[in-house]
C-alpha cells in the first residue's frame, strides 16, 4: 500500500491510499479518515460506497462526515465505485463501466475480470483495512444513490457482516429501473434471475437477518420517480415485515448538499448500533 494524501481533519487524519486489488485486478484507491480516538486503540468503522461518476474523493470533500465521526469516534472508510485504469473494460456512457461498477461481481465479458465490486467491499477491503489500520470488526455500511443500492444489498446478502445499514436516494430496486437495468444487462447477462441477488427489493423476501434499514430520500430529487423507486422498497419490507425507517425529506434533491444535511444523523445511527 501506499499513503498518497494526508490532512488533519477535527483532531484526526484524512488519507487517500493506494494499493494493488486481487479481487478487481487493477490499483485501487481508497480514503479512511481515522479519528483522533484511534491513536488510544482500536474504533469501529463505517464503509461509504458512493455513486454513478464518483471517486473516493466525492464523499470526503461534500459531506461533511469528518466532524461528526470524530464526535463519535468511528473511522470512515470510502471506497473508488469501480475498477479503473489502462486495460479495464470501459463505456462511453456515464453509467456504465468506470465509475459505475454498481457493486456486483460481474459474469459477463469483457466486464468480468475487473468489475468484482461485491467481492471488493465485501471480503478484500475489509481483511486489508482490519490488518493495516486500528479499527475493529465492527462494521457498518452506507451509501448514496448507486452507492446507497450498494450498501443495502450488501447488507442483506450477508447476514452478520455489518452492524447497521443506510442509504440515501437509494436505487432500491435495479432490476426494474432504467440505471439497474442497463448496468445488469451488460454486467449479469440478460437472465433477470441473477439479477435477484443484488436487488434490494428482491432480496427483503428472503433475508435471513431482520436488520432495520434506514433511507433517506429527498421529494425533489430529479429521480426519484424515474430511478429511485423507494415505495417498491416500502412495499417489500412490508410485504415481510422488514424494519423500514424510510423519511421523505421536503425540498432536498439528489446532490451532497442533501447528504451534508442529514449524515450527522446517519452516523449517530451507525455509532449507536457499533457501540451495542
Amino acid at each position: 500500500m501506499e499513503r498518497v494524501e494526508q490532512h488533519a481533519a477535527f483532531g484526526g487524519s484524512q488519507e487517500i491510499w493506494a494499493h494493488r486489488s486481487h479481487a478487481l485486478d487493477c490499483e485501487m484507491r481508497f480514503a479512511v479518515y481515522l479519528p483522533p480516538q484511534a491513536r488510544a486503540g482500536r474504533v469501529p468503522v463505517l464503509y461509504w460506497l458512493s455513486g454513478l461518476t464518483c471517486t473516493e474523493q466525492n464523499f470526503i470533500t461534500k459531506a461533511g462526515a469528518q466532524r461528526h465521526a470524530a464526535e463519535h469516534g468511528i473511522a470512515l472508510v470510502a471506497p473508488d465505485t469501480s475498477p479503473r485504469g489502462e486495460g479495464v473494460a470501459n463505456d462511453p456512457a456515464y453509467d456504465l463501466g468506470q465509475g459505475a461498477g454498481f457493486y456486483v461481481d460481474a459474469t459477463q465479458q469483457p466486464w468480468a475480470r475487473h468489475y468484482r465490486m461485491d467481492e471488493y467491499v465485501r471480503a478484500e477491503l475489509p481483511a486489508l483495512v482490519e490488518a493495516q489500520f486500528p479499527v475493529t470488526d465492527a462494521r457498518a455500511i452506507s451509501g448514496h444513490s448507486m452507492g446507497g443500492h450498494g450498501a443495502l444489498a450488501l447488507a442483506l446478502r450477508n447476514p452478520g457482516r455489518y452492524r447497521s445499514v443506510s442509504a440515501f436516494s437509494p436505487i432500491v430496486a435495479p432490476s426494474r429501473v432504467p440505471w439497474g437495468e442497463k448496468a445488469f444487462a451488460a454486467y449479469l447477462g440478460e437472465d433477470r434471475a441473477a439479477w435477484r441477488a443484488y436487488d434490494a427489493s428482491e432480496l427483503i423476501a428472503t433475508a435471513a437477518e431482520r436488520l432495520p434499514l434506514l433511507v433517506d430520500q429527498g421529494d425533489a430529487d430529479e429521480f426519484l420517480h424515474s430511478q429511485l423507486k423507494p415505495e417498491l422498497l416500502q412495499a417489500a419490507c412490508q410485504a415481510a415485515g422488514h424494519p423500514l425507517t424510510l423519511r421523505l425529506r421536503p425540498g432536498y434533491d439528489h446532490s451532497y448538499y442533501f447528504i451534508a444535511s442529514f449524515i450527522g444523523e446517519h452516523i449517530a445511527h451507525h455509532a449507536a448500533a457499533l457501540r451495542a
